[in-house]
């Protein structure tokens, strides 16, 4: 693994109104690196995900990405960002169901401006690492849910991104799917450096990862590695 930290957080909060999401979170990521943030419903670990991705923007702390505040660019510059250098996995897929397989897999690269023929073929090739190439031409509502999870993980690595941010990546999977979708997709992040941060309240999927955090009432405390 590249030891380089590629992303930080540092006394990051949050609020919705009057109530606390989250209290002073401290995270660092190498290159490479799989970090898992488990923790109860509601305990402000997605919240704390979208802070990371500059989806969301902090009330106090700061995050930031390759050494750069999140906080000092402007919403073109964070849109470029999240377009570019960063991929997500969403529980349920969110893949867009008029385009086909091969289409959706290849979205990154072509709203990165490459032309299609290439774009295409990268998704292939990423689609063929994770057993779905012969889905290619198959629309979203074609393919079962552990088939298009596959998917949205080609998805989120085709361009390979500095950061991937899963939310619940196997949340809506059975057992056998979850694990086999987790493993092609931890395994995949690594061969090609994409450090992951993996929001889940499965302790199994958490066990999976290199560093671990527990996030309690908007707390995120640091549980070591496995």
């Amino acid at each position: 693994m590249n030891t380089s930290e590629v992303l930080s957080a540092n006394g990051v909060e949050l609020s919705y109104g009057e109530t606390p999401a989250v209290r002073a979170a401290a995270i660092s990521l190498c290159r490479g690196e799989i970090a898992a943030i488990t923790g109860q419903s509601g305990s402000g670990k997605s919240s704390l995900l979208y802070c990371l991705a500059g989806v969301l923007p902090v009330a106090r702390g700061e995050v930031r990405f390759e050494g750069r505040a999140l906080g000092e660019l402007d919403d073109e510059e964070l849109s470029g960002l999240r377009r570019e250098r960063f991929g997500f996995v969403f529980q349920y897929g969110e893949l867009i169901p008029e385009l086909t397989v091969e289409e959706n897999t290849a979205l990154p690269l072509r709203l990165a401006g490459q032309r299609k023929a290439p774009a295409l073929a990268a998704a292939g090739e990423v689609l063929e690492r994770l057993g779905v190439a012969d889905l290619r031409t198959r629309r979203p509502s074609q393919v079962s849910g552990g088939q298009s999870q596959r998917i949205a993980v080609a998805r989120a690595l085709v361009h390979k991104p500095a950061v991937v941010f899963a939310d619940e990546p196997t949340g809506s999977l059975d057992s056998a799917n979850a694990t086999a979708v987790l493993g092609e997709f931890l395994a995949l992040a690594r061969s090609q450096g994409t450090a992951v941060v993996l929001v889940t309240h499965d302790d199994q999927v958490a066990a999976q990862a290199d560093s671990l955090y527990i996030m309690r009432d908007g707390m995120l405390e640091a549980q070591g590695t496995s």
